[in-house]
C-alpha cells in the first residue's frame, strides 16, 4: 500500500503524522520524504544513512560546429530553455524540463545531452523503518525529477508512507501519483480550510481515496468539520492543541513513544485500510 500524506499548506503537522505512522508500523514501513526542498523527517526518525547518491537530469549541449542556427530547437521548446540569437546559441538549464525534444528535432544532430546534478538521494534505516529522502540543491527549481527518483525506491511488499511537499503545485502532484490513499492534514482555521479545499480538489481529480487528519483540532472554529461532513470526507484522527505535544515536537521526539499515541496511530492505520477499501 502507498499512503501519501499531504496538506494544502505548510505547518499543519504533515511530517508529524507521517513519521509517527511509519514508526508505529516499524519493519512493515518505508518512509519516503518527498518534501525535497525542505526534508525534515530525519529530525524525528533519526536514520542511520547507509547510502547517498547524486541525482541528475539531462540538459542540452549544442555542438557549434554542426549547428546551422535554423532555430527549430528554440521554436520547439515550450519552456524557452534554448534560444538562438544570430550566430549564438543560449541554453538555460534551470528552465529545461529534460524532455529531449530539442535533441530529437535538430536536423543537424547538433544537440546532445549532458547530466546536470539537481540534488541527492539518501537512504538508510531508522530503527526498523526503511528511510529514504531526497534533498534538492539550493537554487534548483525542478523538484519533480528528484521526487520521482525517491519514489522509485518503493517496494511492493512494504507499506510506503510518502511525506509530500505542502501545497497543490507540480511537486505535490508528483508525490500523489500512484498512491492508494491520500491522507490530508489540516487545521481548523480559515487558512487551513481554504487550502484544504484546494488539496481535496487535486486529490479528487487524481481519483485517489482520501481522508483527513485535523491537527490542533480544538483551536479555531468548526468550519473544517462542517466542510468534511458536507463533502462526505472521513476524519480519521483529531490531535489536540497541546503544550505536551508541542514540547515533544520541539525536541524532535516521536509521539508514539507514549503508549496512548501508539494505540491511536495503530488505530489510524486500521482506519486508513478501511477508507481505501470503502472508496475504491
Amino acid at each position: 500500500m502507498i499512503i501519501c500524506i499531504a496538506s494544502g499548506k505548510g505547518g499543519t503537522g504533515k511530517t508529524t503524522i507521517a513519521a509517527n505512522l511509519a514508526a508505529v508500523l516499524a519493519e512493515k514501513a518505508q518512509y519516503l520524504d518527498c518534501d525535497v526542498e525542505e526534508p525534515n523527517g530525519h529530525l524525528f526518525l533519526r536514520p542511520n544513512i547507509e547510502h547517498s547518491e547524486p541525482v541528475s537530469v539531462p540538459v542540452p549541449k549544442v555542438d557549434m560546429e554542426k549547428c546551422d542556427f535554423c532555430r527549430e530547437c528554440a521554436e520547439f521548446c515550450q519552456f524557452n530553455a534554448i534560444a538562438v540569437l544570430g550566430k549564438n546559441i543560449l541554453t538555460f538549464p534551470e528552465l529545461c524540463h529534460s524532455c529531449g525534444g530539442c535533441k530529437l528535432i535538430c536536423p543537424k544532430e547538433a544537440i546532445s545531452e549532458i547530466p546536470k546534478e539537481i540534488g541527492k538521494l539518501e537512504k538508510g534505516m531508522a530503527g526498523e523503518v526503511e528511510f529514504i529522502h531526497g534533498h534538492l540543491r539550493i537554487g534548483e527549481a525542478m523538484a519533480v525529477p528528484l521526487i520521482e527518483r525517491v519514489k522509485k525506491e518503493i517496494k511492493s511488499h512494504k507499506i510506503a508512507i510518502i511525506d509530500a511537499p505542502p501545497g497543490t503545485s507540480c511537486p505535490v502532484i508528483a508525490a500523489l501519483k500512484g498512491a492508494d490513499v491520500a491522507l490530508l492534514v489540516t487545521e481548523p482555521t480559515p487558512f487551513g480550510l481554504f487550502d484544504l479545499k484546494l488539496a481535496v480538489g487535486v486529490v479528487r481529480i487524481l481519483k485517489i481515496p482520501l481522508a483527513i487528519v485535523v491537527n490542533r483540532a480544538d483551536l479555531g472554529d468548526k468550519k473544517v468539520f462542517d466542510y468534511c461532513a458536507k463533502e462526505d470526507i472521513p476524519i480519521l484522527m483529531t490531535i489536540p492543541f497541546s503544550k505536551d505535544i508541542a514540547q515533544t515536537y520541539a525536541k524532535g521526539e516521536l509521539l508514539v513513544k507514549q503508549p496512548k499515541w501508539q494505540d491511536r496511530f495503530l488505530a489510524l492505520w486500521h482506519q486508513i485500510k478501511e477508507t481505501m477499501g470503502g472508496q475504491k
